[in-house]
């Protein structure tokens, strides 16, 4: 049976997907196609204020792509030797607070201890924030152009500061119509479809019903899922 997921292909350690190896022990034949592409934004403003640990009291990362963002900052040369020297140690003392565990390990990779990923999402995360933090500096939080109101509004109610920075927008993918397209001529109609985000079906759901036409009814369920593991 084929199952169709629109998401972009994440390796785990074993080198594969995990949902493609998942889905793969119980007989079912998955195959990705990505539907969104993020545009960075405002990366010279994020890199200033990662310079300037003193005035903050930790960091918040609700995104694999706002960590992206810090390793863009982090790619060039004098930063990267500033961020090692010193910049890594002055955030390390100071809280880093994360959304999942995905987020979290690539918080890890550029050297960052977090704490919170087990929150599960955006609210508990605030709800454990707010029973921790008593810094009088804010918290900075870069994020994106679609985040979700609940944490900052939690945390200022509770009267912990906080600073947002937008530094990325999602975009449809360039390559979603064409890859659906290659997809629908080699694979045919698929049993079952996944959606990860409502910005996924947003931009991809005219693009299936077109490819699928009288078929549509083949598909017998599509799935919605908001959070990767």
């Amino acid at each position: 049976m084929k199952v169709l997921l629109l998401k972009d292909p994440k390796e785990d350690d074993c080198g594969q997907d995990p949902y493609v190896r998942e889905l793969g022990l119980y007989g079912l034949e998955a195959t990705l196609i990505p539907v969104l592409s993020f545009e960075f934004l405002s990366l010279p403003s994020l890199s200033e204020k990662l310079s300037h640990p003193e005035g903050y009291g930790g960091l918040i990362f609700t995104s694999p792509r706002a960590v992206e963002a810090v390793e863009r900052c982090l790619q060039k040369d004098a930063k990267a030797e500033v961020w090692k020297k010193s910049l890594k140690e002055k955030w390390n003392a100071k809280s880093v607070y994360v959304v999942g565990n995905a987020t979290a390990s690539l918080v890890n990779r550029i050297g960052l201890h977090t704490e919170g990923e087990t929150c599960g999402n955006a609210e508990k995360l605030a709800e454990y924030i707010c029973s921790r933090e008593s810094s009088t500096l804010p918290l900075l939080f870069p994020c994106g152009t679609l985040r979700r109101e609940i944490l900052p509004t939690m945390l200022t109610d509770k009267g912990i500061l906080l600073e947002s920075i937008t530094i990325y927008q999602t975009i449809p993918h360039p390559g979603i119509q064409g890859n659906l397209s290659s997809y629908y001529t080699q694979q045919g109609v698929p049993a079952s479809i996944t959606f990860f985000s409502p910005s996924g079906l947003t931009h991809s759901l005219k693009h299936i019903q077109e490819l699928s036409g009288d078929s549509i009814g083949q598909i017998k369920n599509f799935h919605a899922k908001s959070k990767l593991p």
